[in-house]
């Protein structure tokens, strides 16, 4: 198996790969009208996808067919598919803010990376105010996940909350450029509201994004009874 990279996207072949990702599973025929292909054009290309370990085939019992007739034969994106494409998008993200950084300076890529994670700040922060503290380390990690981080939220040994991020689309990026995971983790505050340390990231080589969520600020007497008028 060699996944090396995938296909010159003028390519035909990246075209099929494509479409397998955002599409798929997906029969050789419903690939071959949307592409307006032969079957035997169609068959070449994913014989040589399968061989680079870029998809992988799976079977499908057609809806209401019970035990009857051929399963149909759907092809997929595998990992290692999945992660071509990616590396892919690396190089051209990498090449782009070296290009900004070279023109404009270091701080427009800081910009550039705040602009980003902007979109989740604004999407949480107003669904933050309705979540319970105790909660809300949980629903910005399921809201990640959704993402494509693949993270979790627990309880850590010495207080407060464990953020993992199993998975980093811009991992290789990230490893040039370290203001993307420090736009990342000011966002984390800004979502959630209390202090955050990052003590891990895949971009450095470690296995897991890891980051340490401080337990809510909680209300002294003194300020509940200013409120109150106590």
């Amino acid at each position: 198996m060699r996944p090396s990279a995938v296909p010159a996207e003028s390519g035909t072949r990246a075209r099929v790969a494509r479409l397998i990702l955002e599409h798929g599973p997906i029969t050789a025929a419903a690939l071959g009208e949307r592409l307006g292909l032969t079957p035997a054009a169609v068959r070449r290309h994913l014989d040589a996808l399968l061989a680079d370990g870029m998809i992988e085939p799976r079977t499908a019992r057609p809806r209401g067919q019970r035990g009857r007739g051929r399963p149909a034969k759907l092809f997929a994106i595998t990992d290692a598919g999945r992660s071509a494409f990616e590396h892919a998008y690396d190089g051209l993200a990498g090449s782009a803010l070296r290009f900004l950084a070279e023109r404009v300076g270091e701080e427009a890529v800081a910009e550039f990376a705040r602009a980003q994670v902007s979109g989740l700040v604004g999407r949480l922060r107003s669904e933050m105010d309705g979540v319970p503290a105790d909660q809300r380390v949980r629903v910005l990690a399921e809201a990640l996940s959704a993402d494509g981080y693949a993270a979790s939220a627990s309880k850590a040994a010495l207080g407060g909350e464990q953020l993992c991020q199993h998975h980093c689309p811009v991992a290789h990026v990230a490893a040039e450029f370290p203001q993307l995971c420090e736009a990342e983790t000011e966002a984390f505050a800004q979502i959630l509201g209390t202090p955050v340390q990052r003590l891990a990231t895949i971009a450095h080589g470690d296995g897991v994004c890891t980051t340490h969520v401080s337990p809510p600020r909680h209300r002294t007497i003194d300020e509940s009874s200013k409120e109150t008028g106590r």
